[in-house]
């Protein structure tokens, strides 16, 4: 039925667009040029470019206010895990800490002698040489005492956890992609100041078509081929769960093996899957060859003695070929120049009519 509606279609937009008939047995084809549907090979519509980049990628930023003092490190520099690689001023943060210390000190001993007090009431209370509301006043005071000194006892760590901020350290081991501040720069909280990128772990994402990712879902494989030519096998392929609506693609992540040797974000690659070819039945044509009306697309067709005007659903567009899903296949002639095709029908049937 579906197939009935859409040659009715067809035929609606040959008549509209005051094209030849989409069907002449009989003519001499020889003068036509034709070109055969190509199956795609293993190759064929597998093959995406991406972008490597870094698995594991941390950009460090400014956790405290202050002045650079001093940056250790220059781009590519190898650091090793936690490995100080700037510093800032941080006398605001040291002095900070140096206050909360005393604060601490201060509290810790209002502690020492609201203990002591509290006990001395109590041993009095026992002769009942003091009132129960003066033992639980002083019980109180001790209490709150020593709360006071656990806040002073936090807010030291607080304070040298900024002082500590001072100190940009390696999240992990790996290579310093981007310094982003020079000493004697002023920064603030939140300011990025180096980037660092583990060299043992990259990965390319590519989007593909869903009939694509389907076929990935069964078989997870991919080769990636570097600029240098080397050609590695993924040591990981994902395919992500959603699609994008508006491109109508999925999300596939390749993961190159740890000894892929000396790589850096941003270089481009390419990725073939195997699995990931056209689908069953799926040819490819030089775009040049569709005639195409508004949303409809079709091929002329060559047969013995016949051109035939068939409707065709169009997947992937590369360069200049295009790959068809369905109407047509492998080994069909299809004329070359849908025009010329179009002109010699309009030619035979005006000679017919004569």
């Amino acid at each position: 039925m579906k197939n009935t509606v859409l040659a009715l279609a067809l035929s609606a937009a040959l008549a509209a667009c005051s094209a030849p008939p989409p069907s002449a047995p009989g003519m001499d084809l020889k003068a036509i040029a034709a070109v055969t549907p190509q199956a795609a090979s293993s190759d064929a519509g597998s093959r995406w470019d991406g972008v490597i980049e870094a698995a594991q990628q941390a950009d460090l930023t400014a956790q405290t206010a202050g002045r650079v003092a001093s940056v250790a490190v220059d781009v590519n520099d190898r650091v090793a895990a936690g490995q100080v690689l700037l510093r800032l001023t941080g006398v605001e943060q040291r002095a900070g800490a140096e206050a909360a210390r005393a604060q601490a000190a201060a509290a810790r001993a209002q502690a020492v002698e609201a203990e002591a007090t509290y006990r001395r009431f109590a041993g009095l209370a026992q002769q009942q040489y003091v009132s129960e509301q003066q033992l639980d006043q002083a019980l109180a005071a001790r209490n709150a005492a020593q709360a006071a000194a656990r806040a002073a006892e936090a807010n030291v760590a607080q304070a040298m956890q900024q002082a500590d901020y001072t100190q940009v350290r390696a999240p992990y081991a790996g290579v310093v992609a981007q310094r982003l501040v020079e000493p004697g720069e002023s920064v603030s909280p939140g300011q990025p100041l180096l980037r660092v990128f583990n060299p043992g772990r990259f990965r390319i994402q590519v989007q593909v078509p869903q009939g694509v990712a389907a076929a990935l879902r069964a078989a997870p494989q991919a080769d990636i081929t570097l600029a240098d030519g080397r050609v590695l096998a993924a040591s990981e392929v994902i395919v992500y769960p959603g699609a994008d609506a508006d491109a109508h693609s999925v999300t596939v992540r390749v993961q190159l093996p740890a000894d892929a040797g000396a790589l850096m974000p941003g270089q481009v690659a390419s990725v073939r899957f195997p699995a990931g070819g056209a689908g069953a039945g799926a040819v490819w044509l030089p775009q040049s060859a569709l005639w195409q009306r508004g949303e409809l697309t079709g091929v002329y067709v060559l047969g013995k003695d016949r051109l035939l005007l068939r409707q065709v659903r169009v997947g992937e567009r590369r360069g200049d070929r295009v790959e068809v899903l369905s109407g047509l296949a492998k080994g069909e002639r299809v004329a070359a120049d849908p025009v010329r095709a179009a002109q010699a029908l309009a030619e035979f049937r005006a000679a017919q009519e004569r």
